[in-house]
């Protein structure tokens, strides 16, 4: 008996090749890779399949796929049964639920592709899908929150240490008071052994970023990026605010900050400065790092936004102190702290507009652009009330014969300016100032050229003169001639050695120190003059060589009278202070060459005249009792040498 065979129609044949060509258009659609133009060729052709085709293949998917759910759908739901962390189980349960993920977003896929169908399946299954999706994105988020949050790193290496960070000495008293001031001289921290250098840091554990890229990638491709950007943004905000508690950074008002006494506020505007390097050398670029490892393969936009939101806050605090302290009184001695920031933020501004480079970060940029030009005009405002008050003080006391501590403070104050050599000419190249030089060129650029026509030497040198003039007018409350003498020699031959011992002889010159040494001579010659010169005058010589008792009893009454100015001048001078020892030495050797060598000729010439018993001292004796002179303790002549 042969084979039954079954005539096959030619519409038997058409309905089999729809149904396929309907089968395969389906499949190759919840690809999801395909190309628009692709897309749409297929779409093309499947609108030519007759609809009872459609229909019965689609029906016939929806079962597959109904079936197909169910795995991704158990793997999910037992996660979120369970209280437990999925990358905490292992790789192989994260890459089972991601595999499940992927699996619901293809018959979410495929499902939409399909024709709507009137019998309730479709709409049923769809809801189905997504609502497993759902819950698998707020369990994605979830563990993306876990992961950054127990696998975030704070570092705190030797430059993090707050207490280690290099104090630099600041003048603390107010100026306006430098009459009881302290006289330490300030100098200028080397901050750069305790300067972050520039460098990147693993925010979160290295191994982890890969987890985090892949819940990423998951949630983009199911349109969730929005809530992963929250989540991460979240997490990273927390960690950078908690980063910033580490380094001691405080959040403080207008009112807190105007409210502190200098000493603490100038403690946190260190801090200031030294987590600001910390967060934009290392943080920022670290965290800049982290977001282009995450975020930077779907688009910059997510990158950008993400970046900036993270860090919005943390720059606002730092933007916000900078603008309260740009605010403050502009004072001359809290010059070099703010001098200190300006340079520590001009530093910085070029790797803020690194990180901040797009659009989204423009506001950043800006305001630190902004914030470095309001701290040079405070520089500047303090600048001009330094020199202003060297100019306009008015002494109110007389002071002793030593070195003022007005002149003290601003010789260490110009000294310490020279610190700032390049900031301080950038920002007064524009300053002018009554008396002050005008600006020439340089000769033939020499290098010492250069340094006294910098607009910093200009300055400092008026600043000199001005406190040339305050000395001359303080020395003039001193009531003893001589003693005005001696205090004006103790102040220049201090301005001078100041000078001389410091950068600031290239600012002021050979040529001004040479016309202060003369000033120094013309005040040591006034001070022999007005002290000796009476005296000096007893002890010239009589043309008379005749031996009466007349002219010999005026010779024993002009040296009572010489040894009991001398006593005198003992008595006052020895109470008062040279305190350098070499130009005591110098005065000294002055005053023996002057007045010791006219009484020694005196009494070569006359003593046989006078008699010894009449000679209280003779030279020797007199120059060994100047060497008591200016030691700052009064003395005493008891008793003569001769009886």
């Amino acid at each position: 008996m042969g084979d039954c065979e079954f005539p096959v129609t030619n519409h038997e044949v058409q309905h089999h090749l729809a149904a396929a060509a309907h089968h395969i258009f389906m499949a190759l659609k919840a690809c999801g890779n395909l190309k628009d133009d692709v897309k749409q060729v297929l779409s093309d052709l499947n609108s030519c399949l007759p609809n009872e085709l459609v229909d019965q293949s689609s029906g016939r998917l929806l079962m597959d796929m109904k079936d197909q759910i169910r795995h991704p759908e158990e793997v999910i739901m037992r996660w979120e049964s369970y209280q437990g962390m999925i990358w905490d189980s292992g790789s192989t349960e994260a890459s089972r639920y991601l595999d499940a993920v992927a699996e619901i977003q293809r018959i979410i896929c495929a499902v939409e592709g399909l024709p709507t169908l009137s019998d309730g399946w479709q709409k049923e299954l769809s809801l189905r899908a997504h609502c497993i999706l759902q819950i698998a994105m707020s369990k994605l988020e979830e563990e993306l929150m876990h992961i950054l949050v127990q696998n975030k790193q704070c570092y705190e290496p030797e430059y993090m240490s707050f207490r280690s960070y290099m104090e630099d000495l600041t003048y603390d008293d107010s100026f306006l008071s430098v009459e009881d001031c302290n006289v330490e001289p300030m100098t200028r921290a080397d901050d750069s052994r305790s300067s972050p250098e520039q460098c990147l840091l693993n925010l979160i554990q290295p191994e982890m970023v890969y987890a985090v890229k892949s819940i990423a990638t998951v949630m983009f491709a199911s349109k969730h990026d929005k809530e992963f950007c929250q989540a991460f943004v979240r997490a990273r905000k927390d960690a950078l605010e908690e980063y910033l508690y580490i380094l001691e950074m405080k959040q403080f008002t207008v009112e807190d900050i105007f409210k502190m006494d200098w000493k603490s506020l100038s403690r946190e505007i260190k801090k200031w400065e030294w987590a600001l390097r910390i967060i934009v050398r290392v943080y920022l670029k670290s965290e800049r790092w982290l977001c282009d490892q995450i975020l930077g393969v779907f688009g910059q936009a997510s990158l950008n936004c993400s970046f900036v939101e993270i860090t919005w806050g943390a720059m606002l605090q730092f933007l916000n102190f900078g603008e309260v302290i740009a605010m403050a009184p502009r004072q001359p001695d809290r010059l070099f702290r703010i001098l200190n920031v300006y340079e520590t933020l001009a530093d910085l501004v070029l790797d803020i507009d690194a990180v901040f480079i797009e659009e989204s970060g423009n506001f950043i940029r800006l305001e630190f652009h902004s914030l470095l030009g309001r701290l040079g005009d405070y520089i500047k405002g303090a600048f001009r009330e330094f020199r202003n008050c060297i100019a306009s003080d008015r002494p109110r006391k007389a002071f002793t014969s030593s070195v003022h501590p007005f002149t003290n403070y601003a010789m260490n104050y110009i000294r310490t300016l020279t610190s700032y050599r390049d900031t301080l000419n950038f920002l007064l190249c524009h300053e002018e100032a009554d008396g002050l030089e005008p600006s020439l060129e340089p000769e033939n650029g020499e290098e010492d050229s250069l340094y006294r026509s910098c607009p910093l030497a200009r300055h400092i040198r008026l600043v000199a003169s001005l406190l040339e003039d305050n000395l001359e007018s303080r020395s003039k409350l001193l009531k003893d001639e001589p003693l005005q003498h001696i205090f004006m020699m103790n102040n220049i031959h201090y301005m001078v050695q100041k000078i001389k011992d410091s950068d600031l002889r290239q600012h002021f010159g050979d040529e001004w120190v040479r016309k202060q040494n003369g000033n120094f001579q013309h005040h040591a010659n006034d001070y022999i003059r007005t002290t000796w010169s009476s005296a000096l005058f007893l002890l010239k010589d009589s043309e008379r060589s005749d031996r009466s008792l007349f002219y010999s009893s005026s010779l024993r009454e002009k040296c009572r009278k010489f040894i009991e100015a001398f006593e005198q001048i003992y008595k006052n001078q020895t109470g008062w202070i040279i305190p350098d020892p070499q130009l005591r030495e110098d005065i000294q050797i002055s005053t023996s060459q002057r007045v010791i060598q006219a009484y020694r000729s005196f009494l070569g010439k006359n003593s046989e005249r006078i008699g010894d018993r009449y000679i209280k001292y003779n030279a020797d004796d007199l120059e060994n009792l100047v060497l008591d002179f200016f030691e700052g303790s009064p003395r005493l002549l008891r008793s003569s040498r001769r009886r």
